[in-house]
C-alpha cells in the first residue's frame, strides 16, 4: 500500500520513544500478581508514564474474587487496582487497548533482576511478558496522539491480575470492549515475530470433598474416606479429555495421619476447552461426576470456580484484523504470521465480547514463565511502529 506522510511521522515518532530505559525501571519492580505493595507501585510508575495521553485516568479497584484455602473454606483474595484510561469517549471511531502490570513472579522469586545476556538479549522479569508490551503500546498511542486524531477514541485497561484469570477485571474489561471495531493486546509474539490466532479457552476447579474421619485399624469402616473420593472423582473427569476437551487434574490436597481416615480434600482441576461445545460437555460432567461420587462415597462434594476464558476462534472480523497487521508489516518489512496456541489470556475474554483482537501485539521474547525469559530489544521499536501504523489504518477505514 505504501506510507502516507501522516503514517512515515508518526512511525518515527513511536521508534524513537525510550521504551528500553522505561522498560529497564519496570522489571525493576516486583509485580507478582499477590504482591499487593509491588503491584501498587507499578499502577502509579504505570499511571504517571501513560499520563503522558490525554483522557481521564484512573485507579480502579478490583472487583471481590473468592478463593478455597487448603482447608476447603471459601475466603476472599485481595488484588492491586487496575489503570483504565478513557480518551475521545465522543469520537466515531473507537478502539481497546489492554495490557496487564502483574507477572508470575512472586516476592519471594529467585528471578528479581535483570541481566543483560552475551547475545544482547535482556533476561529479566515480566520482560517480554509483559512491560516491554506496555511501553511499546504507550509509545504507538503517544505517536498516533502526535497525528490529527479527533477521530480517534480509545480505552486503556491494564489489569494487576492477568497471569491469575483475570478475576478482578473481568467486567472491567468487557465493559470497556463495548462500541470497539477492534482491539489490540500486548502479549509479547513469539521470538520471530509470530502472533497468536486461534485460542482455546480454560475453567480452573476447586472441588471439595468432605468425608468423615474414623479410626483407621478399629472402625474404618464408619469413616468416609474423601481422600478416595478425590481421588475416583479426578479420575472420573480425567477420562473425559478428548473430542476438544483437555482436562488436567492438577492437584488433591487434605488427609493427615496414616491412622485417621481424612475428612477433607480438595481437588484441583484445570479444563482446556477448544469450543463453546465443549465447555458445555465440560460443565455437565463436572456436574455429573460430583453428584455421582457423592453418591457412591457417602461424602459432599461441593464445586467452586468455571469456565473464565472462552475460546477465541479466528472468524472474519478477526481474519480481517490480522491481515490488515499483516499489510501493516508488509509495510514496514515486517514479516506477520500467526498460528493457533494452547494458551490463554485477555484477548479471549475480549472476543467473547464480539470486538476483533489481536493479542500478541508485544514486544518480540521467551521463555516466559521462568527465570530464563527473555526480550528482544531490537523488537520495541519494530512493534511499536507495527502498532502505530495499524492504529492509523483502522482510524482511517473506520473499522477492520
Amino acid at each position: 500500500m505504501g506510507l502516507s506522510a501522516i503514517e512515515i511521522a508518526a512511525i518515527e515518532h513511536a521508534r524513537a520513544a525510550p521504551m528500553l530505559a522505561q522498560v529497564e525501571r519496570w522489571v525493576a519492580v516486583n509485580s507478582g500478581t499477590r504482591n499487593l505493595p509491588g503491584l501498587a507501585t507499578m499502577a502509579e510508575m504505570l499511571a504517571s508514564a501513560f499520563a503522558a495521553l490525554p483522557g481521564e485516568l484512573t485507579l480502579v479497584e478490583p472487583a471481590p474474587v473468592e478463593t478455597v484455602d487448603g482447608k476447603g473454606d471459601v475466603l476472599p483474595l485481595a488484588h492491586g487496582r487496575h489503570l483504565h484510561l478513557r480518551v475521545r469517549p465522543e469520537a466515531p471511531v473507537q478502539m481497546l487497548f489492554t495490557g496487564h502490570m502483574d507477572t508470575v513472579f512472586p516476592a519471594d522469586h529467585p528471578f528479581q533482576t535483570a541481566t543483560w545476556l552475551p547475545d544482547g538479549r535482556l533476561n529479566a522479569p515480566g520482560a517480554a511478558d509483559m512491560k516491554a508490551g506496555l511501553s511499546l503500546m504507550l509509545a504507538a498511542l503517544r505517536a498516533v496522539e502526535a497525528t490529527p486524531a479527533e477521530r480517534f477514541g480509545y480505552e486503556v485497561v491494564i489489569n494487576s491480575d492477568e497471569e491469575t484469570g483475570s478475576f478482578a477485571s473481568a467486567a472491567l474489561i468487557a465493559q470497556a470492549a463495548k462500541g470497539k471495531v477492534a482491539a489490540l493486546t500486548y502479549e509479547p509474539a513469539l521470538p520471530d515475530g509470530t502472533l497468536a490466532g486461534a485460542r482455546g479457552g480454560t475453567g480452573n476447579f476447586s472441588i471439595v470433598v468432605r468425608g468423615r474421619s474414623a479410626h483407621a485399624g478399629r472402625n474404618p469402616e464408619e469413616g468416609r474416606n474423601a481422600i478416595v473420593a478425590a481421588a475416583d472423582l479426578a479420575l472420573r473427569l480425567a477420562a473425559a479429555r478428548g473430542d476438544g476437551l483437555a482436562v488436567n487434574p492438577a492437584r488433591i490436597e487434605g488427609g493427615g495421619p496414616n491412622n485417621v481416615v481424612p475428612d477433607l480434600a480438595i481437588l484441583r482441576v484445570n479444563f482446556r476447552p477448544a469450543s463453546a461445545e465443549a465447555i458445555a460437555r465440560a460443565a455437565a460432567l463436572v456436574e455429573t461426576a460430583a453428584a455421582e461420587v457423592a453418591a457412591a462415597h457417602d461424602v459432599s462434594v461441593h464445586v467452586h470456580g468455571g469456565f473464565n476464558r472462552p475460546p477465541k476462534p479466528l472468524d472474519p472480523a478477526a481474519e480481517r484484523l490480522f491481515g490488515l497487521v499483516k499489510q501493516a508489516g508488509a509495510d514496514l518489512d515486517i514479516p506477520v504470521a500467526w498460528k493457533a496456541t494452547g494458551g490463554v489470556c485477555d484477548g479471549n475474554n475480549i472476543a467473547a465480547c464480539g470486538v476483533p483482537v489481536v493479542d500478541t501485539m508485544g514486544a518480540r521474547g521467551g521463555a516466559i514463565h521462568s527465570a530464563e525469559e527473555f526480550l528482544i530489544p531490537e523488537s520495541l521499536p519494530e512493534r511499536a511502529a507495527l502498532s502505530a501504523l495499524t492504529i492509523l489504518r483502522i482510524i482511517e477505514r473506520g473499522r477492520v
